[in-house]
């Protein structure tokens, strides 16, 4: 019998009950977060470690990526999800060379554009929290 892992628990429940914008800056965050554990990878030198270490994280990358390019509402997103549509397909090819090259260059600009992104996202969903109108204590009133 396996263990519980809390952590992947909370997730789960996360990504289960979270609001569609949140759910997006999760998908931002860990792209993020694999391409910077893909460049962890250039540090090994163990061939093994170095290969699996990029790859694997790279590969989650662009799942990630595609999972953001397919959740685009490409009738009612007009211009904009086109042009997201054609940076996350920029986006998979850049990691793909990558991965094929083991080159640190493509990683990196594709992380310096998906962390301006995620920053906008994360921006946006505080301006959005900071529009709603303040709970009311019905007990303290």
């Amino acid at each position: 019998m396996n263990a519980l892992d809390p952590a992947k628990s909370y997730r789960q429940i996360a990504t289960r009950t979270a609001p569609p914008g949140q759910l997006v800056q999760m998908l931002y965050d860990g792209a993020v977060r694999f391409l910077h554990q893909a460049l962890e990878g250039f540090q090994y030198d163990d061939p093994v470690d170095f290969n699996q270490t990029i790859h694997n994280n790279i590969q989650r990358a662009q799942d990630i990526i595609a999972e953001l390019n397919v959740s685009l509402d490409m009738e009612r997103g007009g211009e904009f999800a086109q042009n997201m549509r054609r940076l996350y397909d920029y986006f998979d090819l850049r990691l793909q060379q990558s991965n094929l090259k083991k080159d640190e260059a493509g990683i990196r600009e594709v992380l310096k554009l998906l962390t301006v992104l995620q920053e906008a996202w994360s921006k946006m969903l505080r301006g959005h929290a900071s529009d709603r109108p303040e709970p009311v204590d019905l007990v303290a009133a």
